[in-house]
């Protein structure tokens, strides 16, 4: 069954306007996981304009009373990722290629362009006993160069689907990399700007899909009906989804 990670950057963005520690990010953590989340994401930056080291420390101690729960951290490894990640150890790692000051991640990892800078992190995560997962395009053809790196798994960008979701030929193009990625022994995650109206197509269609990561839409519909309730909505629409996936080795869209 796909995991609901909920992503809690908007959370910490919205408590950093001001100095009263409010909202408080373990608090929403806390809501979520009790209203069925899986696991909780955060992506600390450089410029700590949102989620901040502490944030991830204090989040890191409170899912220690949440076995059931993943932590995922994502971010650059090549800015502050790494010294957070292996000082907290976290179920896993998704590396993202954004620049330090990125309003928000927006391409995947080049390969094989960047397979001799990504081999030695990997590694070292790895070592750290730290599931990685690499954020990528939906191009078929790279994800074995991510599996030959030493990846786990593949987090796919979602972004041209949730533009597009209802043209075939884009989804496609992410059922063909999902089946690609778990030919080369990757497992399949997804993430960015999925929401109520498009995820559980994506969700059926590129199955099995081992961790949706959702944030920005999940906090934006929270303001509206509560964050309980949101979590719990997007929780539904993934379990409808994992009902009615194909069975195993089919694509739930035509080509």
């Amino acid at each position: 069954m796909t995991r609901l990670s909920v992503n809690l950057n908007k959370i910490a963005l919205l408590r950093n306007s001001r100095a009263s520690g409010l909202p408080s990010v373990t608090h929403a953590a806390t809501v979520a996981l009790g209203a069925g989340a899986r696991g909780i994401t955060v992506h600390p930056r450089p410029d700590a304009r949102h989620v901040r080291e502490g944030d991830v420390h204090d989040l890191a101690a409170l899912l220690e009373g949440y076995p059931q729960a993943e932590f995922n951290i994502e971010g650059n490894p090549f800015h502050n990722l790494l010294p957070i990640s292996l000082a907290v150890r976290p179920a896993q790692c998704t590396l993202v290629p954004d620049e330090a000051g990125a309003l928000t991640s927006s391409f995947g990892w080049q390969l094989p362009a960047r397979a001799s800078e990504l081999e030695p992190v990997i590694a070292r995560l790895r070592a750290a006993g730290i599931r990685v997962s690499l954020f990528m395009d939906p191009l078929p053809e790279t994800m074995r160069l991510a599996r030959e790196l030493g990846a786990d798994r593949i987090e796919l960008y979602t972004e041209a689907y949730a533009r597009h979701p209802d043209d075939r030929a884009v989804l496609g193009r992410y059922v063909e990399s999902a089946q690609a990625a778990r030919a080369a022994g990757l497992g399949v995650n997804a993430g960015h700007d999925l929401n109520l109206a498009n995820i559980g197509r994506f969700v059926a269609a590129a199955a099995p899909v081992e961790e949706v990561s959702i944030g920005h839409a999940l906090i934006g519909d929270a303001l509206e009906v509560g964050l309980a309730a949101a979590v719990q909505a997007y929780a539904e629409a993934i379990a409808q989804a994992n009902q009615a996936r194909p069975p195993s080795g089919t694509s739930g869209e035509p080509r």
